[in-house]
């Protein structure tokens, strides 16, 4: 065979899989659509969980830090595992400003655009 041959079945099945595992990554969403994450004194922070998970896709980008399960932010900064700022300022905060940079819809990019004082 020759290797554009090649190459184009191996895009063709690497589209069908995805088209055939479309219904699966949809149903993937899990925990509540929305959260309220404690913002500490610059207030809580409403987080659309779901929208994240269609935009990110690896539930360990977000959970690298801290267990997928509720409570488990919290939990893991007050077992000192998880230092106060770490996640807001090394995964949120960096993901939007780099989808940013790459011209791709992106959410807030300062500290202030999601804590909400109450």
């Amino acid at each position: 065979m020759k290797p554009h041959t090649i190459v184009t079945m191996l895009f063709i099945i690497a589209v069908a899989t995805l088209v055939l595992a479309a219904p699966a990554i949809a149903s993937k969403n899990q925990g509540r659509d929305q959260m309220v994450l404690d913002g500490g004194r610059t207030g809580p922070v409403p987080f659309k969980h779901h929208l994240h998970q269609d935009v990110v896709q690896d539930c360990q980008a977000c959970h690298k830090d801290f267990k997928q399960e509720k409570g488990a932010l919290d939990a893991a900064k007050a077992a000192g595992t998880l230092k106060k700022k770490q996640v807001m300022n090394k995964t949120c905060i960096a993901c939007h400003r780099a989808k940013k940079k790459a011209g791709q819809t992106y959410g807030p990019v300062s500290c202030r655009a999601c804590h909400k004082k109450e």
